[in-house]
């Protein structure tokens, strides 16, 4: 072959040395390539990349139950599980939050330790009565654990409807990379009809309050609510909140004016 051609090559080198280099040059480029490279190929595949979203359709699949929550809301309905499983807790973190940030509704990626703690705590004492700051008072809501979702409904609803009324805010909290990534993945739907963002996530940010406190006194609250309800006093949830200062700060107005 070299045979064949090697006039013509000492001919270019001769009259063209600066071409005769350049070909050499992505001589040795293709030569450095893996068999079977293609640019094409990898063009190709770039875009197919960029044409699986990470974030689906959400509650594809799914059904709704009564009050238009999501039935068996499944983190794979979400979110494309196989794509984030290359990368790291906090890739995921921010591609979760980014993602979410620029809807109407409320998320968080809890730590895994935290999250061990509220799920043994919830196992034991599924459920609590949460006070929501208004601009007079507060307002009590009652939350229910059931398996990893979270339900919550003003008392005023359970005092008229019993066990009929509706939930007016869900917290659906996904497991499924903690042990891996050491992050809990969470998001919510709610009744807009009853309920704003900032109050939606004054409930969710209480879970963390009263779950996952190291200071027994507050979480006594939570065991008084389930196991001693003759104990329990509504006005202690109201005083702890108000001391650790989360009551002020969620307080309407109160809020807006340190932002």
């Amino acid at each position: 072959f070299y045979g064949k051609y090697r006039h013509k090559i000492q001919e270019l080198r001769r009259s063209s040395p600066e071409v005769f280099e350049s070909r050499l040059e992505k001589r040795s480029e293709v030569k450095k390539q893996p068999v079977g490279y293609s640019k094409q190929g990898e063009f190709i595949r770039c875009m197919e990349e960029k044409a699986r979203p990470i974030f689906l359709a959400e509650g594809l699949g799914t059904k709704t139950s009564k009050g238009g929550f999501t039935k068996d809301k499944t983190l794979d309905s979400i979110l494309n599980v196989e794509m984030v499983k290359e990368k790291s807790a906090e890739e995921i973190k921010q591609i979760w939050n980014q993602y979410f940030s620029a809807k109407d509704t409320v998320y968080a990626v809890i730590p895994a330790e935290k999250f061990d703690l509220i799920w043994k705590r919830a196992q034991k004492c599924p459920s609590f009565l949460y006070a929501l700051p208004r601009k007079e008072g507060y307002e009590f809501f009652v939350g229910q654990w059931s398996g990893a979702e979270l339900h919550f409904t003003s008392l005023i609803n359970i005092q008229t409807q019993g066990e009929s009324a509706p939930s007016q805010l869900v917290l659906y909290h996904y497991p499924e990379l903690q042990k891996e990534k050491g992050i809990v993945l969470m998001t919510a739907e709610m009744d807009s009809k009853f309920l704003m963002v900032h109050e939606a996530q004054c409930l969710a940010n209480q879970v963390q309050f009263f779950y996952a406190t190291d200071r027994s006194e507050t979480y006594e609250l939570v065991e008084a609510f389930n196991h001693r309800s003759s104990e329990f006093k509504y006005m202690s949830v109201i005083a702890e909140l108000e001391q650790s200062g989360l009551g002020r700060e969620l307080r309407p107005g109160q809020a807006s004016d340190k932002s």
